[in-house]
Order: structure tokens, then sequence, then C-alpha cells
């Protein structure tokens, strides 16, 4: 039932900015904590950033000043804005929600940044 699917990746410049999307659907998505997440090549998943239902947000310090979480309650759809990327946030983008215990993710979406 829950369905979430991340669009917006692709390939981009150093120093240039992309904005990541997110549809949910499948719950209640205004009662929920919303979350990005990426996977980098060989690495373990991490955490990006968080924003609440109530529209509070956090991230991680690797992008404080760099990236911006958003949301949309009246589209069901949860945003990060990616600005100055360097080669270091390429990875591949999830959007996620936490519920009954456990992390619902979507398919992601690919960030490449190179020259």
């Amino acid at each position: 039932q829950v369905q979430l699917v991340e669009s917006g990746g692709g390939l981009v410049q150093p120093g240039g900015s992309l904005r990541l999307s997110c549809a949910a659907s499948g719950f209640t998505f205004s009662s929920y904590t919303m979350s990005w997440h990426r996977q980098a090549p060989g690495k373990e998943r991490e955490s990006v950033a968080a924003i609440t239902n109530a529209g509070s947000a956090s991230y991680a310090d690797s992008v404080k000043g760099q990236f911006t979480i958003t949301r949309d309650n009246a589209k069901n759809t949860v945003y990060l804005q990616m600005n100055s990327l360097k080669p270091e946030d390429t990875a591949v983008y999830y959007c996620a929600v936490y519920r009954s215990l456990r992390h619902y993710w979507g398919q992601g979406t690919q960030v490449t940044v190179s020259s």
C-alpha cells in the first residue's frame, strides 16, 4: 500500500544544483516524518535529511547549509534541494517514511556529480 516514487536525479557538474521529488501514497502523508537517504557505490546507506509532520527539518552534518528538505502536504510530496554539488554527493537517493517500526523505501533516483 505504501508507495514512494523518487524523481529528479541525473548528471550534474560540480557546483551545480538538483531538486529531487518524492511522491507518496498509501498512507496519511501529513501525519508522518519523511526523510531522504543516499547510498554511494560500495558504501552503506546513510541518512541525509528528515522533516517532521510539522515541518521541522534536520540534516546530516555533511550536508548542512548545502541541502534543504521541504514538504507539500497538499501534494503528498517531499523535496530535496541540493546545491553546490560535489563528486562525493554521487549516490542513489532514496526517500522514506518511518512507520510501524520500519522504513518504507522508494526505488531511488541516481545522482551523478561529474565534470
